[in-house]
């Protein structure tokens, strides 16, 4: 009986130090996991950002003023007059 309480005793000894171990290792692959989260979210808000200033400066591009600014300045382009317009039908 004795033998058996030994064993027993080492036993529960042994699946102690196998919990403890898992929960050291669980609370390190945690901390690992969250400061791997706070990098992305902190990548994905600079994005965001990156992304807002991308938006404003296609707005700013795309405006029909300065299209027309850059059509007259640059391309030497002008507005056609009235008689010069010919309109043109598909049979």
């Amino acid at each position: 009986m004795r033998i058996v309480g030994v064993f027993c005793l080492l036993l529960m000894l042994a699946a102690v130090l196998v919990s403890a171990i898992a929960v050291v290792w669980t609370r390190h692959q945690s901390r690992v996991l969250f400061v791997q989260l706070t990098q992305l979210q902190g990548q994905r808000d600079a994005l965001n950002i990156e992304y807002g200033q991308l938006e404003l400066e296609q707005a700013t591009w795309a405006e029909p003023r300065r299209i027309d600014d850059e059509a007259r300045t640059k391309l030497g382009m002008f507005m056609p007059r009235p008689q010069d317009v010919q309109l043109v039908r598909q049979p």
